[in-house]
C-alpha cells in the first residue's frame, strides 16, 4: 500500500509538471474550444492504453531494449513535435475563433485531428515508454502479481492525468475569450510553436 501511495505522489508530480501533453491540450482548447481539448486528452488518454497493454506483454521492455525501436520512436516523436511546433507558428490568428462560429464539419474534423495528435505524441514519447519500463517497476512487489500492480499503477497515472488535463481545459477554456484580439492570437501561436519545436529539438538531442 505504501509502494501505491509513494507511487501516487510520483505520477502526480510527473503529470503536473508542463509538458507535451499539457501544452498540446492548452494550444487545442485554446485554438479550438473545450471539445477539441477533450478529444485531444482523449487520444492521450488512448496512448495511455496501448503502453499499458504493452507493459503487461512485455513488448514495452523489449521496444525500450531495442535501439533501432527506441531511436524511431525518440526521433519520429520529435519530429511530429516540431513539425505541430511549425504548424502552430504559421497558423493565421483568424483560425483561432470562438466555437460557435465553427460549422460541425469542420469542428469535427478539428476535434478528430485533436485527437490524432494527442495519441501520435504520447506514442512517440520515449519519455512515457521509459516511465512504463524504468520508473513503474520501482514501486512494484515482485511476491506480488507484477501484472496487475502494473495495471493498478497504469490506472492511477490514467486517472491523474484525466483530472489534470481535464481541469487545463476548464481554466484555458474559461479565459479563452480574452484571447480573442488578433495580436493576442498570434503571439499565443508563435509562442506555442516554439515550445513544441524546443521541446522536440531537447527529445532528439537527449542521450
Amino acid at each position: 500500500m505504501q509502494e501505491i501511495w509513494m507511487f501516487t505522489a510520483v505520477a502526480l508530480m510527473i503529470v503536473m509538471v508542463p509538458g507535451v501533453d499539457s501544452l498540446l491540450v492548452l494550444k487545442n482548447t485554446m485554438i479550438h474550444g473545450k471539445k477539441a481539448g477533450f478529444f485531444t486528452m482523449v487520444g492521450i488518454v488512448v496512448a495511455l492504453f496501448v503502453w499499458t497493454t504493452l507493459a503487461v506483454l512485455g513488448l514495452a521492455t523489449i521496444i525500450s531494449k531495442s535501439i533501432v525501436v527506441f531511436l524511431f520512436i525518440k526521433y519520429a516523436g520529435a519530429a511530429y513535435l516540431v513539425y505541430l511546433g511549425i504548424q502552430s507558428w504559421r497558423a493565421k490568428a483568424q483560425n483561432m475563433m470562438l466555437q460557435e462560429q465553427i460549422t460541425p464539419n469542420q469542428n469535427k474534423n478539428a476535434s478528430l485531428s485533436c485527437m490524432v495528435q494527442g495519441i501520435t505524441t504520447d506514442l512517440l514519447n520515449p519519455k512515457t515508454l521509459l516511465l512504463y519500463v524504468t520508473l513503474m517497476p520501482q514501486f512494484i512487489q515482485p511476491e506480488f502479481n507484477v501484472n496487475s500492480q502494473l495495471i493498478l499503477l497504469a490506472g492511477i497515472l490514467i486517472v491523474l492525468s484525466i483530472v489534470w488535463l481535464g481541469i487545463v481545459i476548464f481554466v484555458i477554456n474559461g479565459i479563452r475569450k480574452w484571447f480573442m484580439k488578433p495580436v493576442v492570437q498570434s503571439v499565443f501561436n508563435k509562442m506555442t510553436g516554439v515550445l513544441l519545436i524546443g521541446i522536440g529539438v531537447r527529445i532528439a538531442k537527449e542521450q
